[in-house]
């Protein structure tokens, strides 16, 4: 299970408390009621532009019939071969030019501009946009309307002029910011000039901050909306992903590749047996000496040290193959960790060509290949391993976490049990031999096997860290409490221990079961003190921050769980649950009256 088994236990307490699907913080600002919600990633088409606002209603009153009068003195403003000012129609003013129509009285200024929209509306449908966009430009000259701005911007999107788009539905925006159709043709047209989010420069950074806006935009549609516009919700998640996908890829060019936390290094390493380092002299090579001082490095959890020895090993060359097949693995096990797959596989393939023996790098590989979501080869690995040599326990133990993964539990229990028949003193087999039958449904037995395992394994803080996993799963949280606080005595008993997941299990029933806020994130917060960088704890802290209204302080977590993601994937997700949480604050600082009726809605859907 290890530190994987935790960040499952978190993806499922954030997607059994989603509210909705775009409200990701909003509702916990106002009234924190709604918890952390979860973002799907279904493609979405883009939205095409929508027709203009024929149906609006306008604040200008209805065209009057006008008598005629007695002839007063020619205003400045007849033509000389047209009627007098009191006894004209709307349809003859709206052939005045623009400075002519701004001179009108308040009244004639509002009813032209009607009669020039429905012009314009005319031409529209007629899909005469150049015509339509001068009839909507007098329209404003004669009186701003947020709906002629909206319907200009309507003609620009069927130009492909996204940059109009943006200018006039922000005049829209100055006039009715609430204004839906305004924020969703922005929205459109953002989306539009922001398809090179993963460029570099000013190119990039321009598309990024149009994505961001159109996020924004989308979701205060969504929000406005009551969550009944399906479209705009699928927008979010659209844009989302595009906005994430794109940084992402931006980041992955860009960034040093890095270790991840000692408590994921150390749960993927105690994965397999300990075996002992090649034996080496004092008076080795060059390369070998390295060699030596990498397993020492290893032997303290000195990890960065310890990858830098192993490469300088490999470099400076080692005095025979054995050797250098046990560096290879090495160099490809960190690699593996850190997410670089290929350079990992490039080490192992080259450790086995070295070794063909060389059981635990054919595992590995098969673990590589797995990550490369290549099952097949994954499963070719391990036959070549048992070829290699069928008594080895960790082959069993692996095969059977691909199997869980899987979902085979039937064939992971078997492999477990083949594991622990070849060694029964390796604690994870018989650890995922009980979880594998929980997964069936095997309650009695599976419950059955931890007191065994607790018996055998007396003082080892694994053993109580994941039966306290199942009796969460089962809410039977005083006694889930319980295996946490033996295991967490456990690990402070060990001064080398940077393991703090049974910290973070504990925080998430303080969470759920007491709403215990407070002791909750003072737990996680011990947690990073002990490993900075501890993937479980910065998520658990985020959504607990997002519960009491912190949503500047969540986006931070988010920010940094960015920073240690390990692979494509997990970058994507941190840095969506970060926008979205950026997107939810604009909303809320931009109109903070919507806030009572968005805790209601989020409320009624909890």
């Amino acid at each position: 299970m290890g530190s994987q088994g935790s960040a499952n236990r978190v993806a499922r307490f954030i997607q059994e408390n989603r509210v909705a699907v775009v409200a990701l913080a909003a509702a916990a600002t106002v009234a924190s009621a709604a918890g952390l919600y979860y973002y799907a990633n279904a493609p979405s088409a883009p939205r095409k532009p929508s027709s203009t606002d024929d149906n609006e209603k306008s604040s200008a009153s209805s065209k009057k019939k006008r008598s005629k009068k007695a002839k007063k003195p020619k205003s400045s403003l007849e033509k000389p071969d047209g009627p007098l000012l009191d006894d004209a129609e709307d349809e003859h003013l709206a052939h005045l030019d623009a400075s002519e129509l701004q001179r009108l009285p308040a009244d004639r200024r509002e009813s032209v501009a009607q009669h020039l929209k429905g012009l314009g509306n005319k031409a529209y449908s007629s899909k005469k946009y150049d015509e339509a966009i001068s009839h909507y430009s007098k329209a404003i000259s004669a009186s701003p309307s947020a709906v002629f701005y909206s319907n200009r911007a309507a003609c620009y999107a069927n130009l492909g002029k996204p940059q109009d788009v943006i200018n006039d539905c922000n005049e829209a925006l100055k006039i009715d910011r609430t204004y839906v159709k305004a924020l969703n043709r922005r929205a459109v047209a953002a989306e539009q000039l922001g398809e090179k989010a993963d460029a570099q420069g000013s190119e990039g950074d321009e598309a990024r901050k149009h994505l961001e806006q159109s996020l924004g935009d989308f979701t205060a549609v969504a929000i406005l909306g009551h969550f009944r516009d399906t479209s705009a919700t699928a927008s979010v998640e659209r844009v989302l992903k595009k906005l994430a996908s794109g940084k992402a890829q931006l980041q992955l060019k860009t960034r040093e590749p890095r270790l991840p936390s000692p408590t994921f290094v150390t749960a993927y390493l105690e994965a397999f047996r300990p075996k002992a380092p090649p034996a080496i002299s004092d008076d080795a090579s060059k390369g070998d000496a390295a060699l030596k001082r990498a397993y020492e490095a290893l032997q303290a959890r000195d990890y960065p040290h310890a990858l830098s020895l192993f490469t300088e090993a490999i470099e400076q060359g080692l005095s025979n193959k054995d050797l250098e097949a046990n560096a290879r693995n090495m160099r490809g096990t960190f690699y593996f960790v850190i997410g670089l797959a290929e350079k990992a596989l490039a080490d192992f393939d080259k450790s086995t060509e070295l070794s063909p023996d060389y059981v635990q790098s054919w595992v590995k590989k098969a673990s590589v290949h797995m990550e490369l979501g290549d099952k097949d080869e994954a499963f070719r690995d391990f036959d070549r391993a048992i070829k290699a040599d069928a008594n080895d326990p960790d082959i069993y133990y692996h095969r059977g976490q691909v199997n869980f993964i899987l979902g085979d539990f039937d064939a992971a229990i078997a492999d477990y049990e083949k594991s622990t028949q070849l060694d029964d003193k390796f604690i994870f087999s018989q650890v995922q031999h009980a979880v594998a039958n929980y997964k069936l449904g095997h309650v009695a037995k599976s419950t059955a096997a931890f007191r065994r395992i607790l018996k055998t394994f007396q003082d080892a803080s694994e053993a109580y860290n994941y039966y306290g996993e199942l009796l969460l799963d089962q809410q039977r949280h005083e006694d889930a409490i319980a295996n946490f606080d033996k295991s967490i005595e456990l690990e402070r008993a060990n001064p080398k221990s940077t393991n703090v997941l049974a910290m973070i299990n504990k925080a998430l029933v303080l969470f759920q079961w007491k709403q215990d806020l407070h002791g909750a994130e003072e737990l996680c917060r011990k947690a990073l003190e002990i490993d900075p960088d501890c993937d479980v704890a910065l998520a658990t802290l985020a959504q607990l921050s997002l519960q009491q209204s912190k949503i500047p302080e969540a986006i931070e977590y988010f920010r940094r769980s960015a920073d240690i993601a390990r692979t494509e994937a997990e970058l994507v997700n941190a840095i969506t649950y970060e926008h979205a949480s950026r997107a939810q604050l604009q909303f809320i600082r931009n109109y903070p009256e919507q806030g009572a009726a968005l805790s209601q809605m989020a409320s009624a859907l909890v």
